[in-house]
């Protein structure tokens, strides 16, 4: 049996949906953030010496990383459904976008969170400062950054409905999480493209059983 090491507001939404669109069964072991720091709890630690989510364990192995995890879903459960034929372009979209969700998209979206979160947690007397120098980091860099990886999935999404071509592959489940994460706190509005993209996949009955089955998701709009 397939367990998702589950935590809530996190990347392994991206898990329990894929193995609905799978068919896969599995059971679901919920971890919860904690509601000052937004970290996981120790008992990960336990599972994964990293302590991070998603951890999948199947049997005697345990994965970690998300693109990883979906790589052995596929090569083991797909049976040749949500990737496209080795060889063609399409496969190479494939491969692309499931290694640009982590590798490019992700870090400019983590760090919006942390300069948001970093006033936060400045001492009274400082966090004047600390409020305007983060301010500043977001202006100057991490927007923009932002807003370059916004208009280029709008440009992408422009080529094809999703994002390895015409079908629906787990390219698109891999690219949910930085484009709802960019939903949630890029403070600009996203072009039409995106905002489609993100209106197809939440109507989708797997997304939609996935989101039932690990409970708090505050990316969900």
């Amino acid at each position: 049996m397939i367990t998702v090491h589950h935590l809530n507001n996190s990347r392994s939404q991206r898990i329990l949906w894929l193995l609905e669109e799978l068919g896969c069964e599995y059971r679901v072991e919920r971890y919860q953030r904690d509601p000052a720091t937004l970290l996981a709890p120790p008992a990960l630690k336990r599972i994964h010496p990293l302590g991070k989510s998603p951890v999948v364990t199947d049997g005697a192995r345990t994965l970690a990383e998300s693109g990883a995890i979906i790589e052995y879903l596929i090569d083991t459960y797909g049976n040749g459904r949500l990737r496209p034929p080795p060889g063609t372009p399409e496969r190479l979209l494939y491969t692309y976008w499931l290694h640009y969700a982590e590798g490019s998209a992700m870090p400019p979206l983590l760090m919006k969170l942390v300069f948001m979160r970093l006033p936060r947690g400045a001492p009274p007397l400082i966090r004047p400062l600390v409020r305007a120098i983060a301010a500043r980091a977001q202006k100057s860099f991490i927007d923009p950054q932002l807003r370059t990886h916004c208009d280029f999935w709008e440009s992408e999404l422009g080529k094809s409905a999703w994002f390895a071509g015409g079908e629906f592959t787990a390219a698109d489940i891999q690219m949910s999480f930085p484009l709802e994460a960019a939903a949630a706190r890029a403070g600009f509005a996203l072009g039409a493209r995106v905002s489609g993209f993100l209106e197809r996949i939440h109507a989708r009955p797997a997304w939609q059983r996935a989101l039932a089955a690990g409970g708090e998701y505050g990316l969900a709009r």
